[in-house]
Order: C-alpha cells, then structure tokens, then sequence
C-alpha cells in the first residue's frame, strides 16, 4: 500500500498531543522520485543585537587586503576568524536614531522615526514584514527573543523591543528557553506532558526511517539528538534551581532568576543561540530576532577576568571616578585605558557566543551547502562608540548567505555614509519579499 507514497521535503512526525518538524531531507520517496526536482532549501534570516555600543576600534578588522578581502581580525573578534571567509563586514553604515538608547533601540530594525510621547516606532521592523512573507509555511511566522533584562531599565519598553508589528505594536519575546522550545514542540493536553517530547514520536520516526535512504536515516538521528541534548540541558538547570532552593542562603547570595532561566549568564546564552539553531534546522521558523540584552543594559559582567562595573557604565569608558550618572556609586577605574578595555571584553564575551551559534549553522549540513550558507546572521549594534552615543559607523556584521550569492569575507562601505535600510531592503529581497523600499531606502544595499 506504500508503493506510491513519497515524502515531502519538510517532513513532521506526531506523537500523541505532539508535532515535531525534521530537518530537510534530500529525497522523494517512491516511483515520482526520480522525476523530482531538487528543491533548494529555504532561507533564514537572525538579527543579534547588543546594546551600548563598542569602543572605537574594536569592531574594524586588523588587515583587509585592497581587494577589501578580510585578511586578519583584530583580538577582540578573533573567535570569528575561523568563519572569516563567511563574514562581511560593514564600514560606514548609518541610523539616524541610532544616537541613544531608547530611540536607538526601537528603530534599529524600523529605519523609521521615533516619537517617544505616542511611543511610535515609525513602522514595522524589517523581521516582522519578512515574517508575513512566510506566514503559513512555517509552524511559527517568527521567533523574537531575549535575554531577562537586569538594571533599573528594565521595565523601559522601547529599551526592550527591537521587533514591530507595526508603529506602534512590540512583537512579544520570549526569554525562557524552555518556553521558546515549548512553542515548537511542547506535547499538548493529553496527559503524557511529563514524558520527554521525542518519545512520543519515536515510533513514527523508525517508521519513517525504514523508508528513507541512509542518509536521511543519519539526518533524523542527528537531529533527535539535538532535541534531546537540549532537553537535558534544560532540565539540568531545573535540578540547579532546585539545588538553590534547598540549600540556606545560596539562593539569595546568587540572585536566582526567574524559573527557567540557567544560573550561568553563559549558559544562558548559549542555550537560547542552540534555540535559533534548532528553529531554523526544524524550519519551525524562518525569521528571528535576539536581543543579546536590552537596551542600555546595566548588566554587571563581573564574571568575566577582570572586569568590574556594569555594561552601560563601561561604555562610558572615558569616565573612570564612578561618580557619574551612568555608575553604580560602588565601582571606580584607575583610568580610561583600563575602564576601556573591561569595556571591550564584554563586546569580546558576546562575540564568542555568536561564534558558538556560527559553528553549530556550520556544522549542519543540508542540500546544497551548510544551514550556515542558507541562514542570514546579522549582528551589531544601534550606537557605534558607546561613550559618545554615535550614530555612524555602527558596529555591524552579517555571517552566512552564500545561498543567497552573497560574497562574503570582505569589509564593504565606502567614505559616504550607507543608511542600515539599504541593508534591510537587501535582507529582504534574498528572502524573496517582494519589497520595492524600506523606510528612507529604495535601493537595496549591494552584497554580491
């Protein structure tokens, strides 16, 4: 009775109350298979943002070749240079509200104005109009995600939003891994919910195995394993959490989060990258957004060797005697050089973690390349120095896209100043958005 069957490119496996999407598979099954086109796999679109900036300098590469060929890093990006013929890198890109915190923020992926009295962020973000290009072929339109604020901003909307349905709607976010896994996979209300996620397609899945070829058969072993590797980590930052519950004094000397969220700010970080990897490997979504922290963070990375104070205060690198406004009252510097370097080891922190998502893209293969080649990594920030709150030159980056005949492993931008919309119009015209303009952009930001 399965002589005629064939499986479809984007597969999904039900368990009881459960779907779970598998990665591309590279065949059809039966006798129309050889007769079947090979489809391309789909594009995928993450913009990574930091705030507070990066301190002049510490973005630019060591040596670009006159060819504009990227020849060496500097040490604060180094953890991307084994991804260095995978990355363009941005001179001269510009924002007109990328001068402040609050506007800043709100506009980096609008390109619009910012009226902070109706709170109106001039329009909807270039993820959000990419998400409605591919409303209805994916389990989820979109992911926007973040990490749990920390400082006195934290309640700050626009500090918190880079995401806009429209002008004047934030996107919600998500900053719980397992609320994020949930959206993709949870079980439903069928009263296995404490059973793990894969068990309940297990079946369907050596079914399905039996009819694939062994490559495919490797495919969806590998990517069970992911979903179980991340489950685990899940659940062992629940027994953390319950650890600290237990035991007197410890949950209050470590400033527990919210339930859900890892202890570590690293783990943290990396679990919620592994949540974008398995969202585009899934193809549960196409378009993403990660807050890296909001805007203006206050964040302390005294975790980090040799660094005191908190982010938004070390981006103020020229002020060493803790005294200003943007300082704790607590924490000093013994001068700028010192202060700016601490500054520029938090950018160092947050670029490794993007190198952490850049190997897992790496490493995943599918038709026709590298999930990383089919995926669109853009990450930056909406001030350049963080110290004078400048709007030009932003530090900013994309990783991937040579699916999309993007040639990368250059520096591109020339003396005049290039808006960040051409960049978006650009993003959204690989994704095959019929787009014409974008914001104050009619013409796409050249990347072949």
């Amino acid at each position: 009775m399965f002589g005629n069957w064939h499986i479809s490119r984007r597969t999904i496996l039900r368990g009881t109350g459960a779907a779970v999407s598998l990665p591309l598979l590279d065949v059809t099954m039966g006798p129309s298979s050889a007769a079947a086109s090979r489809t391309a796999p789909p594009t995928r679109l993450a913009y990574l943002y930091i705030p507070n900036g990066v301190a002049d300098g510490a973005w630019q590469p060591k040596e670009v070749d006159d060819q504009g060929r990227l020849v060496s890093l500097n040490r604060w990006m180094s953890s991307l240079d084994s991804f260095r013929t995978d990355l363009t890198i941005f001179r001269n890109m510009w924002t007109p509200r990328g001068n402040g915190h609050i506007a800043g923020t709100a506009t980096w992926l609008t390109g619009g104005g910012y009226d902070g009295e109706k709170l109106d962020a001039g329009g909807a973000s270039v993820d959000q109009i990419a998400a409605r290009h591919f409303r209805g072929q994916t389990l989820l339109p979109s992911l926007e995600l973040s990490t749990r604020g920390e400082g006195i901003f934290t309640s700050s909307l626009p500090r918190n939003t880079v995401s806009w349905v429209d002008s004047v709607t934030p996107a919600p976010r998500d900053i719980e891994p397992r609320t994020v896994f949930d959206r993709m996979f949870k079980v439903g209300n069928s009263g296995l919910g404490n059973r793990s996620v894969i068990d309940l397609v297990l079946q369907d899945a050596k079914r399905l195995k039996q009819r694939v070829s062994i490559q495919d058969q490797k495919k969806i072993d590998e990517y069970l394993d992911s979903v179980r590797a991340i489950e685990r980590r899940i659940e062992f930052a629940e027994r953390q959490q319950t650890l600290a519950r237990q035991t007197p004094g410890l949950q209050q000397a470590l400033r527990r989060p919210e339930p859900g969220i890892p202890e570590d700010h690293g783990e943290y970080m990396r679990t919620m990258m592994d949540m974008i990897v398995l969202a585009f490997w899934a193809d549960a979504t196409r378009v993403c957004t990660f807050m890296m922290d909001h805007g203006q963070s206050n964040r302390y990375f005294n975790f980090i060797d040799g660094v005191t104070g908190t982010w938004h205060a070390l981006s103020h690198w020229k002020d060493v005697s803790g005294k200003t406004e943007d300082d704790d009252g607590v924490t000093s510097w013994s001068s700028a050089n010192e202060k700016r370097e601490m500054y520029n080891r938090v950018t160092t922190w947050h670029t490794e973690h993007v190198a952490y998502l850049l190997k897992k893209l790496q490493g995943i293969e599918e038709p026709d390349g590298r999930l990383l080649d089919h995926s669109m990594i853009v990450y930056g920030s909406s001030l350049s120095d963080g110290h004078e709150h400048a709007e030009k030159n932003l530090p900013l980056l994309l990783a991937g896209g040579r699916a999309t005949a993007i040639r990368t492993g250059r520096s591109i931008g020339g003396r005049r100043d290039s808006s960040m919309s051409d960049l978006h119009l650009a993003m959204l015209r690989r994704l095959g958005v019929p787009q014409r303009e974008f914001a104050d952009s009619k013409s796409p930001l050249e990347l072949s």
